[in-house]
C-alpha cells in the first residue's frame, strides 16, 4: 500500500518532471513497500473518465539498468527513456485511437499505461520497436479495462496525494526565489463558505488553533457567497504546511466550504 511521501525532494522532482510541463500532464512521487516510486500522469482524464471508446489499456515499458540506490533512473539514462516513451505512444497512436494515461517509474522499471479502442497488431508493432533497444528487459501487457480502474485507482492521486502536489508547486517557486523554507512565517489561507453560518462555525474551530481571521466577505462567484481569510505564523517545509493544508481543506469540506489554498512571502 503507497503512503504519503513527506520528504521534500525538490531536486529530485525538478529533474524529473521535465515532460509533466507538456499539456496537461503533472507529476507526482510517493513511498511504496520498497521504495519510492514516481507517477507522471494525465490529470484531466478525471473529468472523462471512463471514456466507453478506449476499453482497454496498454502497461509496457522496460527494465533499466544505469539505475540509482532509490530505484530511478539517472540523468544519461532519463533522457534514453523518454526517447522511448515517446516512441511508444507515437506507434500505439499510428495503430489505433489512444489516450495516455500516466507512466510509472519503480524499482529500476517504467512503465507506460494507454487507453486503446483496439488491441490488433500493438504487441507485434510494440515487439518491433523494443527490439532496437537490446540492452533493456521490455515488459507488454494488454488488457480490458473498461471502468478505468487502473487509472483512478492507482494512477490517480488521492487526496493526500493531490495536497502534496498544489503544495510542491508552491515550495519550488519559492526556493526558485532564494528561500530555503526552514524560517517560519505568516501564512495566508482563503476559504469559501455557501453560507454565513457555515464559515461562523469554522471560524470557531480554527481560533481554537490560532489563526487570525484576516477578512470575511460576502461576494456572489460560482454560488459559494462568503470568503474568509485567515492566517497563522507557521512553517512550511513540506511535512509541516502538507499536514495543515490537508487539515483546513478537510475543516472546510465538512461545513460545505472550499479551500482555496495558501500563500507566503519569500525570506532569503
Amino acid at each position: 500500500m503507497r503512503k504519503y511521501l513527506i520528504t521534500l525532494l525538490i531536486t529530485i522532482l525538478i529533474s524529473y518532471s521535465s515532460k509533466s510541463q507538456d499539456g496537461n500532464r503533472d507529476f507526482y512521487i510517493v513511498q511504496y513497500d520498497a521504495g519510492a516510486g514516481s507517477t507522471l500522469l494525465n490529470m484531466d482524464l478525471i473529468n472523462s473518465a471512463p471514456k466507453k471508446d478506449l476499453p482497454f489499456i496498454v502497461i509496457t515499458g522496460v527494465t533499466f539498468k544505469n539505475c540509482r540506490d532509490d530505484g530511478f533512473p539517472n540523468e544519461d539514462e532519463l533522457k534514453k527513456l523518454y526517447k522511448i516513451d515517446d516512441e511508444v505512444e507515437s506507434v500505439i497512436s499510428n495503430i489505433t485511437n489512444s489516450e495516455f494515461a500516466g507512466t510509472f517509474t519503480y524499482q529500476c522499471e517504467r512503465l507506460n499505461y494507454i487507453y486503446v479502442s483496439d488491441t490488433i497488431n500493438i504487441r507485434a508493432k510494440l515487439t518491433d520497436l523494443y527490439k532496437k533497444y537490446k540492452h533493456y528487459k521490455f515488459y507488454i501487457n494488454i488488457e480490458p479495462d473498461r471502468k478505468w480502474e487502473t487509472y483512478l485507482n492507482f494512477l490517480y492521486p488521492d487526496e493526500e496525494i493531490q495536497e502534496y502536489m498544489s503544495n510542491q508547486k508552491i515550495l519550488v517557486q519559492l526556493q526558485s526565489a532564494g528561500d530555503d523554507l526552514s524560517k517560519e512565517r505568516q501564512v495566508d489561507h482563503w476559504i469559501y463558505f455557501p453560507d454565513k453560518s457555515k464559515m461562523e462555525l469554522f471560524i470557531i474551530d480554527v481560533k481554537k488553533i490560532g489563526f487570525k481571521i484576516e477578512s470575511q466577505d460576502k461576494i456572489n462567484d460560482s454560488g459559494l457567497l462568503y470568503q474568509l481569510h485567515i492566517s497563522r505564523i507557521d512553517f512550511i517545509d513540506m511535512e509541516s504546511i502538507s499536514k495543515l493544508s490537508l487539515n483546513i481543506r478537510r475543516k472546510a469540506k465538512k461545513l460545505g466550504g472550499d479551500y482555496d489554498g495558501w500563500e507566503t512571502f519569500v525570506i532569503k
